[in-house]
């Protein structure tokens, strides 16, 4: 059994070395085989072994044409500051691909600066996906805040909490929100908010360089209700009052205003300003989302954005 579990860490190692020498270091198969002493064609497996163990991760960095052209045109019609658009595959069923990679790498621009920032995240499986995209870094001086509780219904931790793992995968301070998205009573949320601890992180989310959010569907799929955060019923009346997505547990309608009470009352996270006072960038591609998309962009809930080319032709129709 040792002898097993060797060769594959082996396996892995000279996995790790061509994909390195291949995509990093820019070698050909032919000068990979060379250096690693093996033939080309066990090369070339040994570079896709890189790839499908996500032992190396692929970043397009050549601004495709069409993709700047409609990055500028949302930015003009919503009136934002930030956009990208990536390409699309529409073969893929992935709810995040190209998007999260996009996203991670705009992530790491403000993780590499020397100077002090603080990072504000939401939740989601959108996050999440950005969180394993990150390159492992030694970030000491920034702070990874969090928008949203991490316990989930049951009182669990919840599997999307994004801001700890960044500040795992970072080596950064990090603060966690330790509630459930939404209280059981009002009474409850007002209970909860006025702890102290939890004053702290609030404000610290206020102060952030760079907020990262997902945007929410509500109705049937809404992630609030297929992970328990909210009720069947109150779903039904959140959607009559005519919600159309929700940001942290936020609802809003298709002006991108906040729902007057029902579960807004009772909401946990982090108030959203209407407009976004500091840079907000909302990141989500999934087709289903492109009307709590254009809500949250004319609400100015968001100010920038990071999606995939079907969704911000979608959004300029």
């Amino acid at each position: 059994m040792a002898r097993k579990h060797d060769d594959d860490v082996n396996r892995l190692d000279m996995a790790a070395r061509a994909g390195w020498l291949y995509y990093i270091a820019g070698n050909t198969q032919d000068e990979i085989a060379r250096k690693l002493g093996v033939s080309r064609q066990t090369a070339q497996r040994m570079v896709s072994l890189s790839v499908s163990e996500k032992l190396i991760r692929v970043r397009l960095d050549h601004p495709i044409g069409v993709c700047l052209e409609l990055a500028e045109k949302i930015k003009m019609a919503y009136n934002i500051s930030h956009c990208e658009v990536v390409p699309s595959d529409a073969e893929s069923s992935s709810t995040s691909i190209g998007v999260a990679e996009a996203a991670a790498a705009e992530l790491e621009r403000y993780l590499v600066s020397s100077h002090p920032v603080i990072v504000a995240m939401g939740t989601g499986r959108m996050l999440r996906a950005i969180a394993e995209q990150l390159t492992p870094m030694e970030c000491p001086q920034h702070k990874i805040v969090t928008l949203v509780g991490n316990i989930a219904p049951d009182g669990s931790a919840s599997l999307f909490d994004v801001a700890s793992r960044i500040g795992d995968r970072v080596k950064a301070p990090h603060y966690p929100m330790p509630l459930p998205v939404i209280a059981n009573t009002i009474g409850e949320r007002n209970l909860l908010l006025a702890q102290k601890s939890l004053r702290n992180v609030i404000e610290l989310a206020s102060q952030a360089d760079v907020t990262f959010v997902g945007v929410g569907t509500v109705g049937e799929d809404a992630a609030l209700l297929r992970d328990g955060f909210v009720k069947p019923d109150e779903m039904r009346a959140v959607v009559r009052a005519g919600a159309v997505g929700e940001i942290t547990g936020w609802a809003f309608n298709a002006k991108g205003e906040l729902i007057e009470g029902l579960t807004n009352d009772r909401v946990l996270s982090v108030p959203l300003d209407r407009p976004a006072k500091r840079k907000v960038i909302g990141v989500a591609m999934a087709p289903p989302r492109l009307t709590a998309i254009r809500g949250a962009l004319k609400g100015q809930l968001v100010n920038g954005l990071i999606t995939n080319e079907t969704m911000a032709q979608a959004l300029l129709n």
